[in-house]
């Protein structure tokens, strides 16, 4: 009997042992998979390099107060031509069409006009005339005859030059001399480089004078035209800087040139004029755009580059160095975000040292560890 019982509390004691041990390794199992779940990435700072991660320390720094508006992208009329006829033609042939960029001087356009061929005429007998006075000098003509025939041929060359030839083709018709060159027909010239945004004509168009035929834009510096509430513009004057947006997410740097002094009658707005570089050709006339001007500069606050941030289940979320290769995910509370920076509430503070560039690689590897895959290296 007392052996029996000796045996019972032997496997008793064996059970107890089990179990104890059964949950420590659970125990042990449990604080492993909460270490996976922390997400810790391990890198080297030659890891960090080579993937890209840049680090930087949380500062607090007083953030410009901006104000965001509607914008519209028009033509800069600065740098803009509008070519016109100026006696009434026909259009014969075109040398462009809408997008082309042409450079100055280069032929647009073909005209034919009845007023245009009297005028070459006029100029070929004035200047033939004007010629063989002038060989034989003053002393062999009268003084009357040859301030008429000089007078005559200037008066000629002007006619032309007014009607739409340049200098260099009325020098032209003249050193022909020729009387079926005479026939009316010249050619537009662009009057500068750029690109050409209208050319609204067909060939074979009777055209009147004055009529925009063709409009020429240098795009490479864009204007847009802010509409804003009155007394809303704070220290914005003429330099102040400004930021222009298609879609809300990349922006193009540009200036305030021009402050209207006036609102407009129809909308009771007050309009900016800014100056945006468009040399990546994202601006046109006509597109609608959101416009974010500096008003003025705010208290310094924590806030950390746009860059920096990452959304990891629903939350802003940064990554922070500890210790020498360590990054955790850290969930912030962030504030309005003013130009590249993102206010930080809470979860960080100054001097943090955290991920700034390489964001989405660092969440890459966060993810693969979260698949099963171990602490991401």
């Amino acid at each position: 009997m007392n052996r029996n019982r000796k045996r019972w509390v032997l496997c008793l004691g064996l059970l107890a042992f089990c179990a104890a041990q059964i949950q420590a390794a659970e125990e042990a199992h449990d604080d492993h998979e909460g270490e996976e779940a922390e997400g810790v990435i391990e890198l080297t700072a030659d890891e960090r390099r080579e993937a890209g991660v840049s680090i930087d320390r949380v500062a607090a720094r007083a953030l410009d107060e901006t104000l965001r508006v509607p914008g519209e992208v028009v033509v800069n009329a600065y740098q803009s031509a509008r070519v016109t006829p100026r006696i009434p033609a026909q259009v014969m042939a075109r040398h462009i069409k809408l997008g082309d960029h042409v450079e100055a001087d280069e032929p647009l356009v073909t005209l034919s006009s009845v007023a245009m061929a009297e005028a070459q005429g006029t100029l070929i007998v004035a200047d033939r005339e004007w010629q063989r006075v002038k060989s034989l000098g003053r002393d062999a003509v009268s003084e009357r005859r040859y301030t008429e025939a000089q007078v005559a041929q200037q008066q000629a060359f002007a006619t032309v030059l007014a009607y739409g030839m340049t200098q260099a083709q009325a020098d032209a018709l003249m050193s022909a001399g020729d009387a079926s060159k005479a026939d009316g027909t010249f050619e537009l010239l662009a009057p500068r480089h750029g690109t050409i945004l209208s050319d609204d004509f067909i060939v074979g168009e009777l055209i009147e004078p004055g009529r925009v035929l063709i409009g020429i834009s240098d795009e490479d510096t864009a204007w847009v035209e802010a509409r804003t509430a009155p007394g809303s513009l704070g220290s914005v004057t003429r330099g102040s800087a400004a930021r222009v947006s298609v879609n809300g997410a990349e922006w193009l740097d540009g200036t305030v040139i021009q402050r209207h002094h006036t609102l407009d009658e129809a909308t009771r707005t007050q309009n900016l004029r800014i100056a945006v570089d468009n040399a990546g050709d994202q601006l046109h006339p006509g597109l609608f755009v959101e416009v974010e001007l500096t008003t003025g500069s705010g208290d310094p606050v924590i806030a950390v580059p746009n860059t920096a941030l990452t959304m990891i289940d629903g939350q802003p979320t940064v990554f922070k160095l500890e210790g020498e290769q360590e990054l955790h995910p850290q969930a912030i509370v962030a504030g309005p975000t003013v130009g590249g920076w993102t206010v930080v509430r809470e979860g960080l503070g100054e001097g943090d040292p955290i991920a700034v560039a390489g964001v989405f690689h660092l969440k890459s590897l966060l993810l693969k560890s979260s698949l099963g895959e171990g602490h991401g290296h």
